[in-house]
C-alpha cells in the first residue's frame, strides 16, 4: 500500500496526538501543517524534531496541491470544521476530522453535498468507540446478552478541572463550539447510536448555565479555576508564547462575561426502533466519571467508570480510570464481565483509533470507524437538543434532516 501524505490544519494541543502518530506511521506521512499562528507550527516541529512546512489558512488549498496531500486532518475550532472539510474534499483529498463533524445545519449540508459530489471519504475521530470496555458493551448488546434494549440511562460527570476548561477556552461561546451538547456530548450520543445500532428520532432537552458565568452566583475562589500556563511547558509553548501573534487567551476567567454555553444538561432521546435514552451531563462535579445502564427484555447491563476521584489543580490531568462492567439476566445473579483499570488515552481507545485511521491496522470487526453518517447522527442529537432548549418542545430529527437535505 502506498504511503499517504497527510496535512494537519489547526495546531492546538489536540493536533499533537495526530502529529506523533503520523511521525511514526509506516503507511502515512506528515507532509504539512496549516495554522494562522507560526509559533504553534514551530512548537510542533520542535517536539517532533522535524521541519514540516507550515502554511497559513489563506494558502490552504494551494498547500494541498503543492504538497500533494492525500488526507487532511482537521483539528481547528469546531465552527470552522465545515470550511476545511469541504475545501479538502473539493481538492480531491480524504478527510479525518476531530469531532464534532460540524456545529450547525449549514455546515452539515455543505459537507454532505461535497462528499456526494467528490466521492471522497470523511471520517470522524470518535475515539471512545475504540475503548476496549466500550467495545465489549457493543459485543454484549449485539449478541443479545440482555435481549432487546428498551431504555438507556447515561450520566456523565465532568470535574471542576476538566469541566471548567470548556469555560476557559473558545468553547465557552456557543457560536464557536455548538455548546457541550454538540462538542462534548457528541461523543456520548455517538456511543449510544453505535451501541444500539440506530440513530435518534425525537429529542427533548432541558438545560441551563448554573455554575459558571458572570451571573451564576456560585463564584468561589477564582484562583482554583485559573490555569498556570507557565507551570506547564506544553501549555506555555502552545498558548502563552503564541498569544502575542493572535491574541488568543487560553486561560479566561470561568466567571467572566462571554459564557454562552450551558453547564448542566438533561436530554431525552427516542431512537429509531423504540429505545429511549435518558442522558445527563454536568460540568462542575467534584469527581470525573460516567455511568451507563441498558435495560433489556432479558436483563440489564451496567457500566460504571471512575476517571478522577478529585482534581488536584486547575489543569485537567487525564487518568486511565477504573471500570466495572456487569450483566445481570432476569432471575440470575450479576456477572462481572470486566473489573479493572482501563488503558491510557481515553481508556485505551486513542492508539487503536489512530492505527485504523492512518491505515496501520485492519478495520475493526465491530465497525469502530465512524464515517460521515455516524458524524451526522451524533450531530443530529446535539442540534435537536439545542433547538429544544430554545423552543421548550420536542424536536423531530426528520425536521432537521429536511433542512440539511438528507432523506429521513
Amino acid at each position: 500500500m502506498a504511503v499517504r501524505r497527510h496535512a494537519i490544519v489547526g495546531l492546538g494541543s489536540r493536533a499533537q496526538l495526530f502529529a506523533k502518530a503520523l511521525a511514526t506511521s509506516p503507511r502515512a506521512e506528515l507532509a504539512a501543517f496549516c495554522d494562522h499562528n507560526e509559533t504553534r507550527m514551530r512548537v510542533h516541529n520542535g517536539w517532533l524534531g522535524t521541519e514540516i512546512p507550515g502554511y497559513r489558512p489563506a494558502d490552504f488549498t494551494a498547500m494541498l496541491v503543492k504538497e500533494r496531500i492525500d488526507v487532511v486532518v482537521v483539528c481547528t475550532p469546531d465552527h470552522t470544521h465545515a470550511e476545511y472539510v469541504v475545501a479538502a474534499l473539493e481538492a480531491g483529498c480524504d478527510v479525518v476530522t476531530e469531532k464534532p463533524m460540524t456545529t450547525d445545519v449549514e455546515g452539515a449540508r455543505a459537507i454532505l453535498a461535497a462528499r456526494r459530489e467528490t466521492g471522497r471519504s470523511v471520517r470522524v475521530a470518535f475515539n471512545y468507540r475504540y475503548n476496549p470496555v466500550h467495545r465489549r458493551v457493543r459485543e454484549l448488546l449485539a449478541g443479545g446478552a440482555i435481549g432487546q434494549v428498551g431504555s438507556v440511562e447515561f450520566s456523565w460527570l465532568l470535574d471542576t478541572a476538566h469541566g471548567a476548561d470548556y469555560f476557559r477556552r473558545w468553547h465557552r461561546d456557543k457560536a464557536n463550539s455548538g455548546g457541550l451538547l454538540v462538542h462534548k456530548s457528541g461523543h456520548h450520543f455517538d456511543l449510544v447510536n453505535w451501541w444500539l445500532g440506530s440513530g435518534p428520532e425525537t429529542v427533548f432537552a432541558l438545560g441551563r448555565l448554573f455554575f459558571y458565568g458572570e451571573k451564576s452566583g456560585h463564584r468561589t475562589d477564582g484562583d482554583r479555576f485559573a490555569l498556570d500556563l507557565d507551570a506547564s511547558p506544553k501549555l506555555r509553548a502552545l498558548y502563552r508564547d503564541a498569544q502575542r501573534e493572535d491574541g488568543y487567551v487560553r486561560n479566561q476567567d470561568v466567571f467572566a462575561p462571554g459564557v454562552t454555553i450551558e453547564d448542566d444538561l438533561s436530554v431525552l432521546v427516542r431512537h429509531r426502533g423504540g429505545a429511549v435514552l435518558n442522558y445527563h451531563l454536568h460540568a462542575y462535579s467534584p469527581r470525573e466519571g460516567y455511568r451507563v445502564a441498558f435495560s433489556g427484555s432479558e436483563g440489564r447491563l451496567e457500566l460504571d467508570v471512575r476517571e478522577n476521584e478529585y482534581p488536584s489543580g486547575a489543569e485537567p490531568v487525564p487518568e486511565p480510570g477504573r471500570a466495572r462492567l456487569t450483566v445481570q439476566r432476569h432471575w440470575e445473579p450479576p456477572e462481572a464481565v470486566f473489573d479493572g483499570v482501563l488503558g491510557e488515552g481515553h481508556g485505551g481507545g486513542d492508539e487503536r483509533m489512530l492505527a485504523e485511521l492512518l491505515g496501520d491496522a485492519e478495520p475493526d470487526a465491530l465497525g469502530c470507524a465512524a464515517d460521515h453518517d455516524a458524524g451526522l447522527q451524533a450531530l443530529l442529537t446535539g442540534l435537536a437538543a439545542n433547538r429544544s432548549l430554545v423552543t421548550g418542545r420536542p424536536v423531530s430529527v426528520e425536521e432537521l434532516l429536511g433542512e440539511i437535505g438528507e432523506p429521513a
